[in-house]
């Protein structure tokens, strides 16, 4: 255990930052889910931006890694575009 008044301090903002990158990042793969479920290209272009700015915030946060947020908007992208 920390003995340090500040260790301490640093403890609970971590946890409470890994409770909220966590939220974070189980919420965007939610919507990931929910825009691979889409049927038709309307549905997929109201999805698209909200997804591609939930990605860009976790990327830049570093919750995620900026490749891989750049490789799930391009694939996203991809199939939004192959709609009907």
């Amino acid at each position: 255990m920390a003995n340090h008044k500040s260790a301490l301090k640093r403890i609970r903002a971590n946890a409470a930052k890994r409770l909220r990158n966590r939220y974070q990042a189980k919420t965007t793969r939610t919507f990931i889910k929910r825009l691979r479920a889409a049927e038709d290209k309307k549905t997929g272009l109201e999805l698209l931006p909200k997804v591609i700015s939930m990605l860009d915030r976790l990327a830049k946060k570093n919750v995620i890694h900026k490749n891989k947020a750049s490789n799930n908007k391009a694939k996203l992208t991809k199939f939004v575009n192959t709609l009907k």
